[in-house]
């Protein structure tokens, strides 16, 4: 393979055996993105094995990786903290023992032994600055991380830096992950309970539409990292305005300053806009969606899905 250095890297391993010879090993079974992987993949009919072993100990997961021969590895395990990143403030050597040892013993394991390893991380290591303003250019694969104000984003970016040394690995840069119902994880679910939201755009991860096209980033042998969320940014504001449109009418909130707001965190918040350019280039053939469309077939998706396990709110009128 040739691979121009304006194209996407590829792994030229195990990755390219046929796809109905394509095993998986998943770390991080009792996550949330790792539970809808296991779903997923299950519904695609692929050879899934769902690892026991903590990511931290390396004898563990070397030895579960002998044990299934994978020629993928995917790793969503990780901790960010409950109920919120400022956990991590007070529990650091649990964060770097999982989010840093954990994760680098995954990609060192998988690169020794030639197999493509696909990490979910995080994209919560930038913040708007001058060469990076609200509606400007957003932030690039290539950019250093400049967002250190939570000891969470800080082991992220710090194992990002490594985990480029590693050829197998593909890291997908994950943001304020969306998904089709109110599970505690998602980040509607998080801001529809607050007392008051900030309203600054930012890139975000809707979950239905990007994590089957993970998946086919793995089979194809994607490799480098990527800002892995829809194109463009959605602001809090905009958000909750299409959760009150399908959910709940009667819904209102009100916002706060990024100052008032610090005032409250132990930890600092990422707001930014990662570039999308390179991930669509990767994948010429698949439709990825703006950001804003994709989010209206979020709640869209959302109302049906609310109807359909009869938790619909009583007080909204059933659509016909």
């Amino acid at each position: 393979f040739f691979v121009s250095p304006s194209l996407p890297s590829l792994l030229t391993m195990s990755s390219f055996a046929p796809v109905d010879k394509q095993v998986y090993l998943l770390f991080g079974k009792n996550g949330w993105i790792g539970g809808k992987l296991i779903e997923l993949l299950k519904a695609q009919g692929k050879t899934l094995h769902i690892a026991d072993s903590r990511t931290y100990n390396r004898e563990a997961v070397e030895a579960e990786i002998e044990k299934y021969q994978p020629t993928h590895v995917l790793n969503a395990a990780g901790v960010t903290g409950r109920p919120n990143v400022d956990w991590c403030e007070d529990n650091k050597a649990e964060t770097i023992r999982s989010n840093v040892i954990g994760t680098l013993n995954v990609a060192d394991i998988c690169n020794q032994k030639g197999i493509h390893h696909l990490l979910y991380a995080t994209g919560c290591i930038f913040e708007y600055d001058d060469a990076h303003t609200i509606g400007g250019a957003g932030f690039k694969e290539t950019d250093a991380a400049n967002f250190h104000k939570s000891f969470y984003s800080h082991t992220k970016a710090l194992v990002e830096d490594l985990l480029a040394q590693y050829p197998t690995t593909c890291t997908l840069r994950v943001r304020m992950p969306i998904s089709d119902d109110l599970s505690p994880r998602n980040f509607v679910t998080k801001i529809v309970k607050y007392d008051r939201v900030v309203d600054v755009p930012n890139s975000m991860t809707v979950l239905t539409e990007l994590l089957p096209i993970s998946l086919t980033m793995a089979e194809r042998g994607l490799t480098g990292i990527y800002n892995f969320c829809n194109p463009g940014a959605i602001s809090h504001n905009e958000v909750l305005a299409l959760y009150k449109k399908y959910v709940d009418p009667s819904y209102t909130w009100k916002n706060f300053t990024l100052d008032e707001q610090a005032q409250i965190l132990k930890a600092g918040r990422s707001n930014n806009t990662l570039d999308h350019d390179k991930l669509v280039a990767a994948l010429p053939d698949i439709q990825i969606n703006e950001i804003h469309v994709a989010m209206e077939g979020v709640f869209q998706r959302m109302q049906k899905n609310l109807e359909a396990e009869g938790i619909w709110p009583d007080h909204l009128p059933k659509r016909a």
